[in-house]
């Protein structure tokens, strides 16, 4: 089999005709259809990012995938955009018959570390998989499938459609807002998930100036089938919830969900669920993606799930296979369980990649120890 040829470029250089194809081998495919799986994604990113890179692979003069990443120090590729990126991958031909390890090899990588990978031919072989939550109207109409939610967690929705009532009554008329365009209320959503983040010790993965420029320029981008989305509650004239995300045709995927802690005791979270189901279909959304995470609300609201795979792929090369040697070392040591050396290295592996700067990585990691005590000590 032919060598492959791997170009690396930074997404804003990409040949047009390599952006359609990359359109069309997504949209092939039903796993793929994931707005942070295209080129607009990429390209997003790499308006706000200089490390962004697309790996575009061929053989024998024949495009066969895209492999988007930040490459980091010592050859070791991220996904692009993540910790954002929820789902990423090799988006290729069904039959290009490619694997992992020649892949990076090709692109002079030595290792992949992904966490929700999408690989549905298999590119990467076997590794740890999750679940990830995924609101899927398919053929059904949303009043029958908020029966079927219903159905399956009937207190709770019972409880959540109750408040609903109860917030209209004691507060004011409730309003679904889809495409809201306020920027005062972007601007409060953001807000308030950071007040969140810093109150529960997550790491603030909006602090760097990546991130919240990346959503500020999807947000104001309303051209194409490619889009922000921002979807808020309110009631009487306060905003009590939102979600903004990203969307591509009829799927979104929302990174920020954020509540008004003054309305806490009305739920309004789960209330801007049942709103917001209802509202897909004149929203133009099929598919309401809210990607891995043990949240109780996903299990209630999406009755359908997608596996995804967590771990690091390693280049067929000498120096790929010490790094695999030192990935299985850290496993061995519960760098993958769920005991303290799991979550602390999870934690320094969020760090990691969001923050760019030796100084965010410094605080972070010192702000996750600190706190990782603090919890031991209460």
């Amino acid at each position: 089999m032919a060598n492959l040829d791997v170009e690396i470029l930074h997404p804003r250089h990409l040949a047009p005709e390599d952006v359609a194809l990359w359109r069309v081998l997504a949209a092939a495919e039903p796993a793929f259809t994931n707005p942070l799986m295209g080129p607009d994604f990429a390209q997003a990113v790499g308006r706000v990012r200089d490390d962004a890179r697309v790996a575009v692979i061929r053989r024998d003069g024949q495009t066969l995938g895209f492999l988007p990443h930040h490459r980091r120090p010592g050859g070791t590729a991220r996904a692009i955009g993540s910790p954002l990126s929820d789902y990423h991958g090799l988006v290729s031909r069904r039959d290009a018959d490619l694997t992992g390890g020649e892949v990076l090899r090709a692109a002079d990588l030595v290792s992949y570390r992904y966490t929700g990978l999408i690989d549905p031919y298999g590119v990467f072989g076997q590794a740890e998989l999750k679940t990830a939550h995924v609101i899927a109207l398919g053929n059904t109409d949303a009043a029958t499938y908020l029966e079927a939610v219903r159905a399956a967690s009937p207190k709770k929705i019972k409880n959540w459609r109750r408040l609903d009532n109860k917030l209209e009554r004691e507060v004011g008329a409730v309003e679904l807002v889809g495409g809201d365009r306020s920027r005062q209320a972007f601007d409060q959503l953001i807000a308030w998930k950071r007040e969140q983040l810093a109150r529960t010790g997550v790491h603030d993965f909006l602090g760097p100036d990546w991130t919240r420029d990346l959503m500020t320029d999807l947000f104001e981008n309303q051209d194409g089938s490619f889009q922000g989305l921002m979807i808020c509650l309110y009631a009487g004239d306060q905003l009590v919830a939102g979600h903004f995300g990203v969307r591509l045709n009829g799927v979104y995927h929302p990174w920020i969900a954020s509540t008004n802690p003054a309305f806490a005791d009305y739920s309004p979270g789960q209330v801007f669920f049942l709103r917001a189901i209802a509202a897909m279909p004149e929203l133009g959304l099929d598919r309401y993606d809210l990607g891995p995470g043990h949240d109780h609300y996903k299990g209630a609201y999406a009755l359908s799930q997608v596996q995804i795979a967590d771990g690091t792929a390693t280049a067929a090369s000498m120096a790929g296979r010490v790094a695999n040697s030192l990935d299985n070392v850290l496993t061995l040591a519960g760098a993958r369980g769920a005991g303290p050396v799991g979550k602390l290295t999870r934690r320094m592996d969020a760090i990691a990649s969001v923050e760019l700067t030796m100084g965010g990585r410094m605080r972070g990691l010192v702000h996750a120890v600190a706190g990782q005590a603090q919890r031991r000590a209460s």
